[in-house]
């Protein structure tokens, strides 16, 4: 996996650049968009679903009985004699309720968490629950204390950087600044002694040959402004002898300040095939409730395709996070973008809506590079006509999957019900207690984000 170095020799992996970034999603990831708010919820259920009793506190008639679920898993619920009596012992017995009470509670949240984070199918999600994707064509800014090249760090100098991409489909660029300044954020001069990009090579294979570039304050390959103190380069792998290579490139950067040297190390990963290309044009529509933007593009090479797209509301919020993944043929394919019907009405849609910043790649098993990459759409691509909310669906999304998962959700808070009820009869007159989740009305969770872009800095 391609890695990011800072200057003290410390590294990440390019692909925690890339989420940093907003960039395209890991492709082992699958149905990210969906499993990742889920994930977190079943890990919950499963560690605190249920408080298993162990006896250790004495029942008013000196033994515990077990409510089983009846072979699904062996969770076991507190459960009481129905004639014993609470009053001769009734501080045992208010031990025990509270431990049902909360054994109810569990199971409540563990159920209202799971039905609200899959309401909405794994192709449409709000965009709360994916800020990092928002803005996937944002540099990656970083700061932090000069890197000298044994190691150590200079606190007095402050070095700034960005990358205006991670992942280079064939064709596109990236463009690398670097700038200083002292602890209080005064400039300080700068200068670029050499900035050379090598393809990084790996066990048993050929070291590629470096390529020198042009990092420079002049305003030019890059550089916005002239002598302002901050230093440009570009790097654009298809008009070099980096053509054909495939995989990370290492753009190192050796610079002096007051005399000081530093070092800095910017990584790309670079697809030099395109795997499949976009044809012009979105088409849009309504079905079974829902909005469609469908667009359509060229395959050449077949395999599983993933593609997001970030959705706005008429204001230029942000709405929806959009994806795709599905295998696709040789030829010419449809690629729908639906927007859940739920969503829309959940989320108090202002219309017309707007897709922009569309990419995909095609995904490759077991190898590295994991991905050959189409190109990026980059800003709008497709604005919708104005719809009445009320034409669209507000049911919940099912599944097989989800089904079956909220019949054991359930089956565990009717057990947990039951062994209360057992103990204290009148709860079921005086009612069951209820998480938090269930009290906030958490069933809609379709929320937007700020309307301020964030840069996205590591």
């Amino acid at each position: 996996m391609p890695r990011k170095q800072d200057k003290a020799g410390t590294s990440r992996t390019a692909a925690s650049v890339a989420k940093a970034a907003g960039a395209v999603k890991s492709p082992r990831d699958g149905w990210a968009l969906y499993r990742k708010p889920v994930a977190a919820i079943l890990v919950v259920a499963v560690l605190l679903g249920v408080l298993v009793w162990d006896g250790s506190q004495p029942s008013p008639s000196g033994d515990v009985t077990q409510a089983t679920d009846g072979g699904r898993g062996g969770r076991e619920f507190l459960s009481m004699p129905a004639a014993a009596s609470t009053a001769s012992m009734p501080q045992t017995a208010a031990v025990q309720r509270q431990q049902l009470v909360q054994q109810v509670v569990q199971a409540d949240q563990a159920l209202c968490q799971y039905q609200s984070g899959t309401r909405y199918p794994p192709g449409s999600r709000p965009v709360s629950q994916h800020p990092d994707q928002i803005y996937p064509n944002q540099p990656v800014a970083e700061s932090h204390a000069m890197r000298k090249p044994d190691g150590t760090a200079d606190k007095a100098v402050q070095i700034a950087t960005t990358q205006s991409h991670v992942y280079l489909a064939a064709g596109e660029k990236a463009v690398f600044t670097v700038r200083a300044s002292d602890a209080q954020g005064q400039p300080l001069a700068l200068q670029v002694e050499k900035a050379v990009a090598k393809g990084l090579s790996f066990a048993g294979q050929k070291e590629s040959a470096a390529l020198a570039l042009n990092m420079n304050d002049s305003g030019q390959d890059g550089d916005t402004r002239a002598a302002d103190g901050i230093y440009s380069a570009t790097l654009q792998p298809a008009q070099s002898g980096f053509a054909s290579f495939h995989g990370t490139l290492r753009t190192e950067v050796s610079y002096t300040v007051a005399g000081k040297p530093g070092r800095i190390f910017f990584d790309v990963v670079y697809s030099p095939e395109l795997p499949a290309t976009w044809v012009a044009g979105v088409r849009e529509s309504t079905e079974a409730g829902q909005l469609r933007f469908t667009l359509r593009a060229n395959v050449r090479l077949p395999g599983r395709y993933l593609v997001s797209a970030r959705l706005d509301d008429a204001q230029g919020k942000p709405f929806a996070l959009l994806s795709f993944n599905d295998v696709l043929p040789q030829g010419l394919n449809d690629i729908p973008l639906i927007v859940a019907g739920n969503l829309l009405r959940d989320g108090q849609a202002q219309m017309p809506l707007r897709l922009r910043d569309v990419d995909a790649y095609l995904l490759r098993e077991n190898v590295d590079p994991d991905r050959l990459l189409m190109p990026r759409l980059e800003g709008q691509v497709a604005v919708s006509k104005t719809y009445a909310l009320n034409i669209f669906s507000s049911e919940e999304w099912q599944s097989d999957e989800r089904q079956r998962y909220l019949m054991e959700f359930g089956k565990d808070l009717q057990q947990a019900k039951n062994a209360l009820r057992q103990l204290d009869p009148e709860v079921e007159r005086n009612g069951y207690p209820q998480s938090e989740c269930r009290t906030a009305g958490n069933s809609n969770t379709a929320t937007t984000a700020g309307t301020s872009p964030q840069r996205l800095v590591r």
